[in-house]
C-alpha cells in the first residue's frame, strides 16, 4: 500500500501544524497563557475539551489514506481498525446486540413454510458479561499507560517548582480521558463479536458508520470556519476603520448576501457544483476522490455564504475600538494602518473571533446534517449524520420499528455540538472584557 493524500486531508493536516504553532505561540504570551490557564480552571471546559480532542482523533485517524495495491481502492487508518466489519456485513437489518436478523423471512423446511429470524453470519453468541470485563481490563491498562506518563511528568514538575499550582483542573481530564478510553475499548473489542448499534438496510455495521461520519462533521465544522474567518476578518476591520466608500461597498455586499435565503443559496451552488462533477467524470480516478471533491466545495459554499454575520459584528467593533484614546493617539503620531490594526485592532477582537469560531462550529455541523438530510449535502456515498438520518427516516415508520441508526448517529451528533457549545460559553465568560469589568 502507498500513503496518499485526499484535497480535505491536506487541508485537515495544514490546520492541526497551524493549531500547533498557535499553541507554541500561545505558551510564550504570559497573559494570554494566563488567559486559557482561566479557560481551563472550569470542569465543564477540561471535560468538553477531552470530549472535542478525542473527535478530532478520530477525524485524524480518517485523514491518513492508502492506497491499496493492485487495487483502485483507498483506506484509512480507521478502516484498517474496522476491516473485520466492512468485510463481514449482514444481509439486513439487525439489532444492536443481537444473534439474528430483525425481521422474519420467510423459509420452507420439510415442505412447511413458515417465518423465522434467521441467524446471522458474522455474529459469534459468546458471553456478554466476560468480554465487557476483559474490555475493561484492556481500557484501565491504555489509560494508565495515556494518562500515567502525564501524571507523573506533572508530580516532577511541580516538586521543582515547588509545587506551583496553576488551577487547570487536570483531574477531570485524567477521569474524562479514562472514561472515554474505557467506552471506546468497550465498543472496539465488542464489535468482533457482535454489532454492538446494529446494523442497516443492507447489513453495514452502525458502529463502523457513526465513527466514519466523525470526519464528515468535524472537517464541515472545521475547514468551513478557516474559510469564513479570512472573509469575515479582512472585509468587518476594513468597513470599521477605512469607513467612506469602502465601508459603503463591503455593506452592501454582506446586505445583499444576507437577503438571500440561506438554505436556497447554498442549494443551487451545491446543485451547481453537482452538474459540474457529474459532466466531467474523468476528473476522478476513484469513488472516495469525487465524494472529497464534493465535500470540499460544500465547504466553499458554506464558507462563502456564513461570513455575514461575524463581518457585521466585527465592523460594528472596530467602529467603536477605532475611536479609543489609544488609537486615536496612534493615528496622531503617524502609525500606519497596517500597525494598528496588527497592534490594536486584533488583539481587542481576538474574544469575538475565537467565540464565533466555537459556535459557528456547532451550527455548521448540524447544517451539514440538514443539507444531507434533504439531499443536498455530501456525497450519498460518503459516510455523514445527514446521511445516516437521511436514510433511516423512512425506517421509523416499519413494523417493527428500526430505531437504532436514527438514534446513533443522534447521539454521536449531539455529544459533539454540546461539547462545543459548552467550550464555546466558557471562552466567552473569560475573553470578553465585559465579564471581567
Amino acid at each position: 500500500m502507498s500513503l496518499t493524500f485526499l484535497w480535505t486531508d491536506i487541508m485537515v493536516w495544514i490546520l492541526v501544524v497551524a493549531l500547533m504553532a498557535w499553541g507554541f505561540v500561545i505558551s510564550r504570551s504570559p497573559q494570554v497563557k494566563k488567559q486559557w490557564q482561566t479557560i481551563f480552571k472550569s470542569s465543564i471546559a477540561m471535560i468538553s475539551a477531552m470530549v472535542l480532542l478525542v473527535y478530532l482523533i478520530f477525524a485524524l485517524l480518517d485523514s491518513v489514506h492508502f492506497h491499496k495495491a493492485k487495487s483502485s481502492e483507498m483506506v484509512s487508518l480507521l478502516d484498517m481498525a474496522f476491516e473485520h466489519r466492512i468485510k463481514n456485513t449482514e444481509r439486513t437489518y439487525s439489532a444492536p446486540f443481537a444473534g439474528v436478523e430483525y425481521v422474519k423471512s420467510i423459509v420452507s423446511e420439510e415442505g412447511i413454510t413458515k417465518q423465522i429470524h434467521l441467524p446471522l453470519k458474522y455474529v459469534k453468541e459468546v458471553s456478554i458479561i466476560n468480554e465487557t470485563f476483559f474490555a475493561l481490563l484492556v481500557g484501565i491498562t491504555l489509560s494508565i499507560v495515556l494518562v500515567g506518563p502525564h501524571m507523573l511528568w506533572r508530580e516532577t514538575k511541580n516538586k521543582k517548582r515547588k509545587a506551583e499550582h496553576n488551577g487547570i483542573s487536570w483531574k477531570t481530564a485524567y477521569v474524562t480521558l479514562s472514561v472515554i478510553i474505557l467506552i471506546f475499548t468497550w465498543l472496539y473489542m465488542l464489535s468482533f463479536n457482535y454489532h454492538v448499534l446494529g446494523t442497516d438496510k443492507v447489513g453495514g455495521d452502525v458502529l463502523y458508520q457513526s465513527l466514519k461520519s466523525i470526519r464528515t462533521g468535524v472537517l464541515i465544522g472545521i475547514l468551513t470556519t478557516l474559510v469564513t474567518l479570512p472573509l469575515a476578518i479582512f472585509l468587518g476591520i476594513s468597513a470599521g476603520l477605512f469607513r467612506g466608500w469602502i465601508d459603503d461597498v463591503i455593506q452592501y455586499i454582506y446586505t445583499t448576501l444576507s437577503s438571500i435565503p440561506s438554505v436556497l443559496l447554498i442549494v443551487a451552488a451545491v446543485l451547481l457544483m453537482q452538474v459540474i462533477i457529474d459532466t466531467n467524470p474523468q476528473w476522478f480516478e476513484t469513488t472516495q476522490e469525487r465524494s472529497d471533491v464534493r465535500l470540499l466545495f460544500l465547504v466553499l459554499i458554506l464558507g462563502i455564504t456564513s461570513w455575514t454575520g461575524l463581518c457585521r459584528l466585527l465592523r460594528a467593533e472596530t467602529l467603536k475600538i477605532s475611536q479609543v484614546e489609544f488609537v486615536t493617539a496612534a493615528k496622531a503620531f503617524g502609525v500606519s494602518k497596517l500597525s494598528i490594526i496588527r497592534k490594536h485592532i486584533i488583539p481587542n477582537l481576538m474574544h469575538i473571533i475565537l467565540i464565533s469560531i466555537v459556535l459557528d462550529f456547532s451550527g455548521l455541523v448540524l447544517a451539514e446534517a440538514v443539507l444531507s438530510y434533504v439531499g443536498v449535502g455530501v456525497d450519498p456515498t460518503m459516510h455523514s449524520w445527514g446521511n445516516m438520518i437521511n436514510q433511516a427516516r423512512l425506517e421509523m415508520a416499519r413494523e417493527p420499528m428500526v430505531w437504532w441508526s436514527l438514534f446513533s448517529a443522534f447521539v454521536f451528533m449531539f455529544v459533539l455540538v454540546l461539547a462545543a457549545n459548552l467550550f464555546s460559553d466558557r471562552i466567552q465568560t473569560v475573553l470578553d472584557p465585559r465579564n471581567n469589568s
